[in-house]
């Protein structure tokens, strides 16, 4: 994130003198966007990315850079309902309700400020944090749905339904994963994440994979999500996926399932950082 160093304070531990400064009001907003228009949501060079159009939107607002801080990236192409991120306003420009409209009416239309409230004391978007909800979506027939495009991977070979819900099962718990993280140009402390709950939402040909846990690392659902689907083809066994998740031994799977299905959906705090509202 801009203004934030990756390895400044352990995950999940806020920083106690992070607070807003004399005279600025720190703000929770809920945040939903069309992954598909953005470069992502952290910051890019040529400007493109979620937390740079909701920086202009700011800077429009107060003359200003308000430096945006996310709970988390999304690569481009990832969809968002629940990101959450805070800033830091000036506390005399309007009520903390006021600021989600003010803020959206210089939004483009693909990312919406869904509600901004005052955050607690020591509220920290990322920080603060104590895990995630993503959801993965599958359009599973021979011909895709047109209003599924850019919303849901189409796989049009079938998948069985039974297999993708046992592979939820083996994915629950404490893992270490490894074998499903991309390399995002860092080490990671450790690959060891818990998944707290792995669900198969079936309708008709849409399949949902929603991902409950308290950390993932980069690119892990769609990694986890591309296997889950290859063994549930028949293209690979559940065994190699099973091998893979005990004992990864530095192998890696190539099976990563496209960014448009994948949706942030839920961003989880401790009670003792929640809004005031």
């Amino acid at each position: 994130m801009a203004g934030l160093s990756e390895h400044a304070f352990p995950l999940n531990s806020p920083n106690p003198k992070d607070q807003a400064p004399e005279g600025m009001v720190r703000l929770k907003m809920q945040i939903a966007y069309d992954g598909a228009a953005f470069a992502g949501w952290q910051s890019q060079t040529g400007k493109n990315a979620v937390q740079d159009a909701i920086e202009l939107a700011l800077a429009n607002i107060v003359g200003q850079r308000i430096v945006v801080h996310g709970a988390g990236r999304t690569d481009s192409g990832v969809h968002a309902l629940g990101q959450v991120a805070h800033i830091d306003v000036p506390k005399d420009k309007f009520a903390a309700n006021a600021w989600a409209g003010a803020i959206n009416a210089q939004l483009p239309r693909t990312v919406r400020i869904l509600c901004a409230t005052k955050a607690a004391k020591g509220f920290h978007a990322r920080f603060s944090s104590s895990g995630k909800l993503y959801t993965y979506r599958i359009w599973n027939h021979r011909f895709q749905n047109p209003l599924e495009k850019g919303r849901a991977w189409h796989v049009a070979s079938p998948i069985d339904r039974a297999t993708l819900k046992a592979l939820c099962e083996m994915f629950t718990g404490k893992h270490d994963f490894a074998a499903f993280a991309a390399n995002r140009g860092k080490t990671e402390k450790s690959t060891v994440r818990t998944m707290h709950k792995i669900r198969l939402i079936r309708d008709g040909n849409l399949l949902s994979l929603s991902f409950q846990g308290e950390g993932f690392l980069y690119r892990m659902v769609r990694l986890m999500s591309g296997s889950m689907v290859r063994v549930a083809q028949g293209k690979q066994t559940p065994e190699w996926l099973q091998g893979l998740l005990e004992g990864p031994g530095g192998r890696k799977s190539s099976f990563c399932a496209p960014a448009e299905g994948l949706t942030l959906v839920k961003v989880f705090y401790r009670k003792s950082t929640e809004n005031r509202l």
